[in-house]
């Protein structure tokens, strides 16, 4: 969910264009300051009116600047009952980022899922100029920890939210040991089970070889001129009723947001 350069939208406004009651959401700033020291995920729950909420910091600071790794002194997922049973006083708020869930339906539990991270980075086209559609311009990027957040649903679902390594075939195994981890889960609990988020693999990639299935086809990447789909929704399962909703860009995001209204 990074923000375009020069972008005057807000959550409230992103999220009435969206009204999700399910929502996935990556790149997401924890009290950061260049994001107003906001918890974007708690504003994005408000403005959905969501009944759960959790946000998974991947890192402790500001990618691409200065960050670290999480601690085992850090919480891994932060939610609105671990906020407000902790005395936080005058202490001052780590910032993080990471990926977020926001829900109209109960979440039962959540589990965090660690996927580690490429050792080296790779060049990266990235768009120029103020507006973002500036001439594009390589730069070198280091990869970062990756996670998974997993929500367990009241109604029988889990939903798996995660941003994968943009570095190629790392993004690949960082996805089946999802799979393999939602085999076992399912096979446990039997929930159906969704893979949400930015996969960073283009169009029918994270289904190849599997029996996976993806529910959504749209290009989503960039929001002002998509051209490729990074953005999936991943199922197992056999649905009876499902509708891909074709979405527009909120002015919030460099990705266009994809939904699903599954019956």
């Amino acid at each position: 969910m990074a923000i375009p350069p020069g972008s005057k939208a807000s959550l409230p406004s992103a999220i009435k264009k969206i009204a999700p009651e399910v929502l996935a959401i990556q790149e997401v700033d924890h009290f950061l300051p260049r994001s107003n020291s906001l918890n974007q995920t708690v504003e994005i729950a408000q403005a959905m009116k969501a009944v759960d909420w959790a946000f998974a910091p991947s890192i402790i600071g500001t990618p691409g600047e200065k960050w670290r790794a999480l601690k085992e002194s850090d919480e891994s997922i932060i939610t609105g009952e671990s906020i407000t049973s902790k005395k936080i006083g005058n202490r001052k708020v780590e910032g993080g980022y990471g990926i977020g869930f926001a829900s109209t339906i109960p979440v039962t539990a959540y589990e965090r899922i660690e996927l580690g991270r490429s050792p080296v980075g790779m060049p990266l086209l990235v768009p120029g100029g103020e507006d973002g559609k500036g001439r594009p311009r390589f730069i070198y990027v280091h990869d970062e920890p990756r996670v998974a957040l997993v929500a367990h649903l009241e109604n029988g679902w889990s939903i798996i939210n995660t941003h994968l390594s943009f570095v190629p075939g790392v993004n690949f195994s960082q996805l089946q040991k999802l799979k393999r981890w939602a085999a076992q889960s399912s096979a446990q609990t039997g929930n159906k089970i969704a893979i949400i988020g930015d996969l960073n693999l283009p169009k029918g990639l994270p289904v190849v070889g599997s029996h996976w299935k993806s529910l959504v086809t749209q290009n989503t990447y960039p929001s002002w001129g998509a051209k490729i789909q990074f953005d999936y929704i991943l199922t197992k399962d056999t649905l009876s009723k499902f509708k891909a909703i074709k979405t527009t860009a909120t002015g919030i995001s460099d990705h266009l947001p994809i939904t699903v209204e599954i019956e």
